[in-house]
């Protein structure tokens, strides 16, 4: 399915190497993906190359962050991205997949199985209903990738990190005029903005991360409700 000395190629110019192992699980997720999105709407992006770039180096890009370890949340994970690439490549991790969607969540379920990923947990809820309940500042990381604009995206994640813990959201080239509306939201949810790092994907994309550590415990009035976050963003 995938080229996978081209993928291989495309991360080693970020210094990150891929087993033949990974490699295998990496283009059979490839493979049950492409199979799996002619029933259930999982992903535009199909074509070898695309998953390679769009999907698989972007994710890895990610989990080979320094930072990304210990108790992961992927929330919106959608297909499993960043989440299950995170894994595959940093077997180490406790990951969370969350995601509200039931037809993603089998297949999500499904892939972890047929990749026999171990440490996953899967959680069927929206992130704003998840935090106040058992996952509460559970986590070391909680991570989002084209789920929804930076100050309601904080709102999601940051009462799902623990104090101490991160929050990074993978962001495009408008990254810098979001963070410029989420101050007032990071502050009021217990976070602070660290740093951007700043990428080029293979296809020339622009991808940036961006962090904000967890420097005190989100009121308890927060999360609200999905409809008030929408409509009236922090």
């Amino acid at each position: 399915m995938i080229d996978r000395a081209r993928l291989a190629q495309k991360c080693s110019t970020w210094n990150i190497a891929l087993t033949d192992a990974q490699l295998d699980r990496l283009d059979r997720y490839a493979e049950l993906l492409v199979d799996y999105n002619q029933k259930v709407n999982l992903t535009a992006i199909t074509s070898p190359e695309g998953i390679e770039d769009r999907h698989f180096a972007d994710s890895l890009l990610f989990a080979a962050q320094p930072e990304v370890e210990g108790a992961l949340v992927d929330v919106g994970t959608g297909a499993g991205f960043p989440g299950i690439v995170a894994k595959i490549y940093k077997p180490s991790l406790s990951l969370t997949l969350m995601e509200p969607t039931g037809k993603r969540m089998e297949f999500l379920q499904y892939v972890c199985a047929a990749l026999g990923l171990t440490g996953v947990a899967f959680a069927k809820e929206r992130a704003e209903e998840a935090a106040r309940k058992q996952w509460r500042e559970r986590f070391d990381v909680a991570c989002a990738r084209a789920v929804a604009p930076l100050p309601v995206l904080a709102e999601y994640c940051l009462p799902l990190v623990r104090v101490g813990g991160l929050f990074v959201a993978l962001k495009g080239p408008d990254a810098d005029a979001e963070l410029a509306g989420a101050k007032n939201a990071l502050q009021k949810l217990g976070g602070r903005y660290e740093q951007t790092r700043a990428f080029a994907l293979p296809d020339g994309s622009e991808r940036r991360l961006l962090y904000t550590k967890k420097i005190s415990q989100t009121p308890t009035v927060y999360p609200r409700n999905g409809g008030k976050i929408a409509k009236k963003p922090l």
